[in-house]
């Protein structure tokens, strides 16, 4: 094994537990199926407009861009 390969596999299990943080960070939401097409509660309150400018928010903005870095490190790194 060369060491730039085993710097890329350090980084990609780093960026996997830091990608499991901050999914287990996450609010459970307990909606479920009854959210779709109107069925649950669907009254917009001002929590559900702003939560955006939340931590919740910003975890789950950055919960989908790691996700999608990942992704495409660990395609890059198939592809090495």
């Amino acid at each position: 094994m060369s060491i730039p390969f085993i710097i890329f596999g350090v980084i990609y299990i780093l960026g996997c537990f830091a990608l499991m943080a901050a999914i287990l960070m996450q609010k459970k939401r307990t909606a479920g199926m009854g959210s779709i097409a109107g069925m649950g509660n669907s009254s917009e309150t001002y929590w559900d407009k702003n939560k955006s400018r939340s931590v919740e928010g910003a975890l789950e903005k950055w919960t989908k861009i790691g996700g999608g870095v990942l992704f495409a490190y660990s395609v890059i790194l198939c592809l090495i």
